[in-house]
């Protein structure tokens, strides 16, 4: 694994020991970028399954302003520890020890707002529908916010969520991106 493009380009990144996590190719990496940017003028990132922390690292090299990585395994949080590292600007990143939704909360009380959101659960185990609904409920997200969601092809996410768009949908054989936008106000 690698930084595809941006300030941190071609930096090497470590994968997350085991098989507990699964990165996201290069490949998709890629895909993804030129799909929601590719180069961005500011903004936060919240990647609230980190894993290896690529995504956010990705995102950070090509213009996002700060990134919150959150993951509630521990060889995820010394592996994303790691990656952050070798970016020589740890100050850009924020990594945080916890469960998705204690997680929002949290965010909640340190007044976090985001402009983009990396949702990349293991995918037996995911809630991306009731992550998306508490960020919404918290106030987590700014007018216009980007989600992706990575997912396989049995989670078959909604077209129609209420307050989002779904901007695009694209197969990458097992892996599945689904881009929406968020059209709702943020609660104030």
């Amino acid at each position: 694994m690698r930084v595809v493009s941006g300030e941190f380009r071609g930096r090497k990144l470590s994968a997350v020991p085991g098989m507990a996590t699964r990165p996201t190719t290069d490949k998709v990496k890629e895909a993804l970028f030129n799909i929601i940017g590719p180069y961005f003028d500011g903004g936060v990132s919240l990647d609230l399954f980190a894993g290896s922390g690529g995504l956010s690292i990705e995102g950070v090299s090509r213009g996002i302003d700060r990134a919150v990585l959150i993951d509630r395994q521990y060889a995820a949080i010394k592996t994303i520890k790691k990656n952050v590292a070798a970016t020589k600007r740890p100050e850009k990143f924020k990594i945080f020890k916890q469960d998705a939704t204690k997680a929002l909360h949290l965010l909640q009380n340190q007044n976090e707002h985001f402009d983009l959101v990396y949702l990349d659960p293991p995918y037996a185990k995911q809630k991306i529908v009731e992550n998306l609904s508490l960020m919404v409920e918290l106030g987590l997200l700014n007018p216009g916010a980007v989600i992706v969601a990575e997912t396989n092809q049995e989670a078959n996410l909604p077209a129609d969520l209420p307050g989002f768009e779904m901007v695009r949908r694209q197969d990458y054989g097992i892996t599945i991106l689904n881009i929406y936008h968020f059209t709702g106000r943020k609660n104030d």
